[in-house]
Formats: structure tokens, sequence, C-alpha cells
């Protein structure tokens, strides 16, 4: 029996750092095929800027891999401006039912990954899933998006889904009070590590290590403190340019302190041994409140003690192998508290972080699109 064929509209380019649609994605090719469809780039985008490593002036598909599609879409000139999105989302539509086309099958569910108005105008039996995989109004601002439009499409996109998955329990709870119908908690994963020898960062102990872009989502003021105690700081990631000019030189100016900037995603591993604890020193902000981090779940995948500021997906995780301290002080504590060796908490980490893997998500999203029979059934939904 062919397999069912899941459209995902994304908010990365597919050969992009990969992310939480990317990794559902990968997933979901245990049960389906997947048509994934680019952020579309403007036609008069230079080359080199273009998503997608030599990309053309039309539309494109390729397989990256077995039963993976890949369309990258081109768009108008000003897409983003008000006049243009209108018909800049026909053309995207245009685009997408000619690949569907090209591959002469019928979506069985349309997942939208990015607030993309992907969702209207399906035939019925098509199920229509809106994935936030952020808090996407709250990080309106930060992406340098009109809050009030973002607002506007994320109303349309609610009511136009079947099923609405959330990567975090406040953001589920806030779109179940938008009247939204079928809201899932569908968290962040991770993925197994690797074990790797303790490295030499060429810093002194303790190491504290923070893992991903750092920008304003990142609490400067919780790094400052802690190389203010004399814990070597080691950041690994891309900054963000317009986060903290000067504090953010002045800092990594210190002597015990180590900034990276980008890594592929494959060294991580080796990164992570040279660190003696993870911290997720998020600001307060309503988007970091709805956010699930990444990181948090790497770090126990590392066998690393995790220090985080308080956030309804760390609550949400409730394991006493992550310490949850909001003030500088207190945080720059619970750093030194946690980073001495203990080899006995190592392997209950990367336990706990097994069961929080992306294919036990990935289960979890099959089941809900009907791929997988739940408990009530006896076959998947699409072969009944």
């Amino acid at each position: 029996m062919t397999r069912p064929l899941i459209v995902v509209g994304a908010g990365t380019a597919w050969d992009g750092v990969p992310g939480t649609d990317r990794r559902m994605a990968t997933e979901l090719l245990r049960y389906a095929q997947v048509l994934w469809i680019d952020p579309e780039f403007s036609v008069v985008t230079k080359r080199e800027l273009r998503q997608g490593a030599g990309r053309r002036l039309r539309p494109t598909m390729d397989e990256p891999a077995p039963g993976l599609h890949r369309l990258m879409p081109i768009a108008p000139p000003l897409h983003s401006r008000p006049r243009i999105r209108p018909v800049n989302r026909i053309l995207l539509r245009t685009q997408v039912e000619s690949a569907l086309r090209r591959l002469g099958r019928r979506p069985y569910a349309v997942l939208d990954c990015r607030l993309g108005r992907l969702l209207s105008r399906w035939e019925p039996g098509v199920r229509r899933v809106l994935y936030g995989t952020d808090d996407y109004v709250g990080g309106a601002e930060l992406m340098g998006l009109d809050a009030g439009r973002v607002r506007r499409d994320e109303l349309i996109c609610l009511a136009d889904a079947d099923l609405v998955l959330a990567v975090s329990p406040l953001l589920a709870e806030r779109w179940r009070g938008l009247g939204a119908r079928d809201v899932r908690l569908l968290p962040n994963g991770v993925s197994a590590l690797p074990v790797v020898e303790a490295g030499d960062p060429g810093l002194p102990r303790p190491v504290a290590g923070v893992v991903g872009q750092l920008s304003d989502r990142i609490d400067i003021g919780l790094l400052e403190a802690l190389a203010d105690r004399g814990i070597s700081l080691l950041l690994v990631g891309p900054r963000d340019p317009r986060w903290e000019p000067g504090r953010f030189e002045l800092l990594i100016a210190r002597p015990h302190v180590r900034w990276t900037d980008r890594q592929p995603h494959e060294s991580l591993p080796g990164w992570f041994a040279q660190m003696d604890v993870g911290v997720t020193p998020y600001v307060k902000s309503d988007f970091n409140r709805a956010s699930f981090p990444l990181k948090t779940l790497e770090y126990l995948a590392a066998g690393l003690p995790v220090v985080t500021t308080d956030l309804p997906a760390t609550r949400w995780l409730d394991t006493g192998l992550v310490t949850i301290a909001d003030e500088p002080s207190s945080f720059a504590d619970a750093v030194h508290q946690v980073a001495g060796p203990r080899p006995d908490l190592v392997a209950a980490r990367r336990a706990f972080a097994a069961g929080h893997s992306w294919q036990a998500r990935g289960e979890v999203l099959a089941t809900a699109l009907g791929l997988l029979p739940s408990r009530t059934e006896e076959t998947p939904s699409w072969q009944s």
C-alpha cells in the first residue's frame, strides 16, 4: 500500500540549521512520504543569500532523502509587504499544487509550521494541522515582524486547523483560550548523543556552557554574573549582532570566556564534553515562556547537569535533574552546586533525555495524524 503524503510548510530551509520542523518531518518519514516546502525567496534576492545551495530563479524540486520531496518556491519582489502578501500566497499555493501534480499525489495532511496560511482551500478529507513550534506573536518583535499582522495570521490559521499542536504548555493554553479546536501538546525532543571522552576547553574549571544562538532571548546579565563569580563560560553558537553590543564584546574579552561562533551540529558532542554544566539563561519574556528550549534536553542527553531560568516547559519536564534559578546570584550559586563530578547521575540524565527522544515525539505526531493506531483503534485512520 502506498504510504500517505504529508505536506509540511516549513519555517526553515531543509539545508538550514535543523530545527523542530525538520526533526519532526524526518520522523514522519517512518510512516509517510513528505513534501517539504522551504520558505519562499524573492526573485530579486541575491544568489548568495538564497536559502538552498545553487537555487535558480524558478520553483525547484529535489529529493534530499528517500520518501522526502523538497519544494523550493519563489516569490515576487517585496513579497512580505502587506499589499503583495495576498499575491504571494496565491503564487505559493500554485507552486504547491504544481508539485503535487508532478508527484501524482493527493495529500493526506497539511502541516503549517510557520503561520503560512497554508491550511485553507483543501478538498474534504485532507487533515489540516497547525504546528506551533514557537509563540509566533510573542516572537514577532524579535524577528522584526509586525505583531498585529502575525496575530491576524494566527487567528486565521487556528480557525482553519482541524488539529492544533503546541510546543509548550503555555502556548497550548493560549490557543485553547482563542477557541482553537483539538489542541494537543507536542514538545520538542532530543537525539541520542554519543558518549565522548571529556575534553580540555583550555579554561579554568568549572565551565558553564551555552549552546545555540546568542540573541535577545539570552539574559546577558546571568552570563556576566557567572563570569564575575569565576565560572568559565564556553559559548557555542552564532550571535545576533543586534544583541547587547558592547556588553557582549566586554564579556568575551575576559580571559575565562570563550566564544566559538557557529559550529556544525555534528560537532556538538565534542563541545558538550568540554562543559561541566549546561545553562539555559533565558530572559523573562512572553516568547521565552511559551517556548520549549532544545538546549535543555540536549544538555541532559550529553549527561550534563542543567541550570535554567524558570520556564513552564521546564516545570513540565518535572525532574530534579534540572535546577531552576532566576536571579544572577542564585543562578551562579546553582552552577557552583551542580558542577562537581557525579558519575552516578550521568546515566540518569541520559536515560531521562532518551524518554523525550524525537522518535517518541514522532510517534505522538503520527498517532495524532492517524498514521499509527491509537489505543482504541486496531488500524491507522488513514487505512480506514
